[in-house]
């Protein structure tokens, strides 16, 4: 199989890495200058890595994610599936659909269900939409389980977001009682607490949870901004999505913002994107 992987952030490199390993012929594509796994071609450009591809996967980050569909659609092959991995909003994904209508491709909406390094090519996703199948049929034969939605484009992205609300709103959660516990002077005791009533591996978990919000609070904030236009669609509550994304901000405002994963008329390549799963 011919595939073609947008974005090489952790989680492309790691899906990439796997792929190749089946022999499958993987073309890539991301303008910052991150390391690729041996064996994939790298592509200068969004429509040279797409040319020619049966299935592509695009994972720039949920920000960028309609700008690359856009130029990925100019060169997609006739019957090729363009799977989107990102985090966005349904209408995001919707507007992704939209930049293929002129084309005889098929469009996945592909929902991401657990940290990427965790089983790599094999993390469960959740996929709806006309290429939601192709999805399944492509990525279930190396162990990832793959639950098809018989639902339009956005289906998966609207549950993933639901899943967000409750996975970002814990790790704020856990953020703010540690925060004051260190302040207290009893972070310890307080960690120990919180992973009890986390299981076996809460201890982990915890770190986990702290450590991604601090490394990805750029681009969870995006994700979390997503989940906040969501709940408003359906007329729902978003106290937890707000008081979430206080944190974010919080946290962000520390940070270097991320360039973007497609900038054709830039004269130079932008910043690493990072990893965005």
């Amino acid at each position: 199989m011919r595939i073609a992987i947008l974005g090489l952030g952790q989680a492309g490199q790691l899906y990439a890495a796997d792929l190749i390993t089946l022999e499958w012929k993987v073309s890539g594509f991301d303008p910052a200058p991150v390391p690729a796994p041996s064996g994939l071609r790298r592509a200068p450009s969004v429509a040279e890595a797409v040319a020619g591809a049966e299935l592509i996967l695009s994972l720039t980050g949920g920000m960028f994610a309609t700008a690359v569909a856009a130029q990925a659609a100019e060169t997609i092959a006739p019957g090729a599936c363009y799977a989107d991995f990102n985090s966005a909003s349904p209408a995001d994904k919707r507007e992704i659909e939209r930049a293929f209508a002129a084309t005889e491709a098929v469009v996945a909406d592909v929902a991401v269900l657990a940290p990427v390094p965790r089983r790599r090519a094999a993390t469960p996703l959740l996929a709806s939409g006309p290429g939601a199948t192709r999805v399944a049929e492509a990525l279930r034969p190396i162990g990832a389980p793959v639950d098809v939605l018989d639902e339009p484009v956005g289906a998966a992205a609207g549950r993933r977001l639901l899943r967000s609300v409750f996975m970002k709103g814990l790790a704020a959660t856990v953020l703010e009682a540690v925060s004051a516990g260190a302040a207290a002077g009893c972070e310890q005791w307080i960690r120990d607490q919180i992973a009890g009533e986390l299981g076996p591996n809460g201890a982990a978990v915890v770190d986990r949870l702290i450590d991604g919000t601090h490394e990805h609070a750029d681009r969870r904030r995006h994700e979390m901004q997503a989940c906040r236009a969501y709940l408003d669609e359906l007329d729902s509550p978003a106290s937890v999505c707000d008081a979430t994304l206080e944190w974010l901000d919080r946290l962000a405002a520390h940070a270097a913002p991320p360039a973007p994963v497609a900038a054709p008329t830039a004269p130079a390549p932008p910043a690493p994107v990072a990893a965005r799963i």
